[in-house]
């Protein structure tokens, strides 16, 4: 009898296997633990602010009229009826002390409209600072002396190569330990903390951060808001060393597709009860922001404090850090995957589009006729709404720039492999043309991280090479994605969108009446702007 020969095996099984090997790979289709909604804490989740509260206008909200107000993120147009107009003015006068304040209050804050000013706290909270860690001995002795004795110390030894230099550190500043005999990544690491912890609060902090003395305290007064569920301070690292976390330096609400999307559990003051299970172990980065997402699905508040700021000091060889942000670019199809809808790579405006194009194009009567037909379009839309259409020139004009820069890191992330094949072989009759076509290519590739490095301090070299540090990071960034997207099976992360219906609330309604326009996609009047994203890190992981 002949022997048939040994077939070769399924490579997708293969890889199939491969992957239920790795830890968690086996439950990326099981649901994700629950959070605890505010209802269940007895809760309402459109509740007003508590009396006591100040709430100050954000520096980009403007008063259209007496009546109307206009910003937020998403921008929209707020119309305020005799009552709303005494509730602003008594929130301008001082602190919330009726109904309509606090109701106003809320719709405000909610909207980036406005922001609670960070009050004072004197008493200690009952919290724990859990510290997740792998190995980094240096960072953790520097992290737990900033973090200081005033709170309990929770460190979680997450399947460290040396847990003995781990225990050392740790028990030379007082701190508690938690081993796990083998590595889980981030999410399953401060899940382990989180099951031994019994305090009302927990404050993460990542081993290789440092916060101020007091940042807890000066972050605790945003929880005399009961339906806030946790507060970020700002995480900021010296340029060139690393993904940043950095979020800027505007206070905001967190929620998906607005100015700032998600905060870094890196740094993160939150309610125990409102996790409930906690962090997806399924995901091994961009686990923070699910979890952000969730809780701001379920109806809770996440606050974005920039005024205390965290050191980050995430430092290492640019082969390391090109490999993290592909890593952490991987994140964003699982992402996707969990929240529809929730990311987005770029949100564009048609006007400002058609107008760049064809300045790109090298056609500048159409990108003059263009500008000039948006503006006539967008005078006639407020006339209609009744409101004031001066002074469109200059935010238009601003709404190109942010269109061009907002392509422009697209371009980066996604699209640099054929840019640089137009780049070497550009096409056209004339040595014009095909200049023309380069230039306007490059000015795609290299505009926004020479945006970004004219802000930094330095000589023209350095700010070059921190620009071409950047392109590089948004390239590596960016080959994360597709890969991620080819096991998840989806371009939810590689697709544009158009924001058809950019500003809400241009409709007229009745006085005192919140506008009828749904929601609009999260476009900065009348501008294109690339919505924060978890393309620099989610959080670092322990390890």
């Amino acid at each position: 009898m002949t022997r048939r020969p040994a077939q070769p095996g399924n490579p997708l099984r293969a890889l199939a296997r491969r992957d239920a090997a790795v830890p968690g790979r086996e439950r990326l289709a099981a649901p994700p633990p629950a959070v605890v909604p505010p209802a269940a804490a007895g809760l309402a989740q459109d509740a007003g602010l508590p009396a006591g509260t100040v709430a100050r206008l954000d520096p980009g909200t403007q008063r259209m009229t007496s009546d109307v107000l206009f910003g937020g993120s998403p921008p929209r147009v707020m119309r305020l009826s005799p009552a709303g107009q005494r509730a602003l003015a008594e929130l301008e006068a001082g602190p919330v002390a009726s109904a309509a304040a606090a109701t106003l209050a809320r719709r405000l804050t909610d909207a980036n409209l406005a922001h609670p000013v960070l009050p004072s706290s004197s008493a200690p909270l009952d919290v724990t600072v859990l510290i997740p860690v792998r190995d980094r001995i240096p960072e953790l002795r520097r992290c737990l002396a900033a973090a200081g004795t005033r709170y309990p110390v929770l460190v979680v030894d997450d399947g460290s190569a040396d847990p003995d230099a781990v225990g050392a550190v740790a028990r030379a500043a007082g701190a508690r330990l938690v081993r796990r005999p083998a590595s889980g990544g981030p999410g399953a690491a401060r899940n382990t903390g989180l099951a031994a912890l019994t305090s009302e609060f927990v404050a993460f902090l990542d081993s290789d951060c440092e916060p101020p003395p007091g940042w807890i305290d000066r972050l605790a007064g945003h929880f005399a808001d009961p339906l806030v569920a946790a507060v970020a301070p700002r995480v900021a690292a010296a340029p060139g060393t690393g993904p940043t976390l950095d979020q800027g330096g505007q206070p905001a609400r967190v929620a998906p597709l607005t100015r700032v999307s998600y905060v870094p559990t890196a740094a993160l003051l939150a309610r125990r009860r409102a996790l409930g299970g906690g962090f997806d172990q399924a995901l091994r980065y961009g686990e923070d922001v699910d979890l952000i997402w969730r809780l701001d699905r379920a109806g809770w508040r996440v606050r974005y404090e920039p005024a205390v700021e965290v050191h980050h000091a995430a430092t290492g060889s640019l082969a390391g850090i090109l490999h993290r942000r592909f890593r952490y670019g991987t994140s964003a199809a699982p992402l996707a995957r969990r929240h529809p809808g929730a990311l987005t790579p770029l949100i564009l405006q048609p006007w400002p589009t058609l107008t760049m194009t064809a300045l790109l194009a090298r056609r500048p009567a159409a990108a003059a006729g263009s500008f000039a037909l948006s503006a006539a379009l967008l005078r006639r839309r407020l006339q209609a709404a009744g409101l004031p259409a001066r002074g469109l020139a200059k935010p238009m004009a601003v709404g190109v720039v942010q269109t061009w820069l907002g392509t422009g890191r697209w371009c980066g992330q996604f699209g640099w492999p054929v840019l640089a094949a137009v780049i070497a072989r550009p096409g056209g009759r004339t040595a014009r043309a095909r200049w023309g076509r380069r230039l306007a290519v490059a000015s795609l590739l290299a505009g926004p991280p020479l945006a970004e490095a004219t802000a930094l301090t330095g000589d023209g070299a350095q700010r070059l090479a921190a620009a071409a540090r950047a392109l590089a990071g948004q390239a590596a960034y960016g080959a994360g994605v597709y890969a991620g997207c080819l096991r998840e099976r989806t371009t939810a992360p590689l697709r544009p969108t158009v924001a058809w219906q950019p500003v809400a609330g241009l409709r007229r309604t009745p006085p005192g009446k919140p506008s009828a326009d749904p929601p609009p996609k999260p476009l900065a009047h009348p501008q294109a702007v690339r919505p924060a994203q978890p393309a620099d890190p989610p959080a670092q992981p322990p390890g």
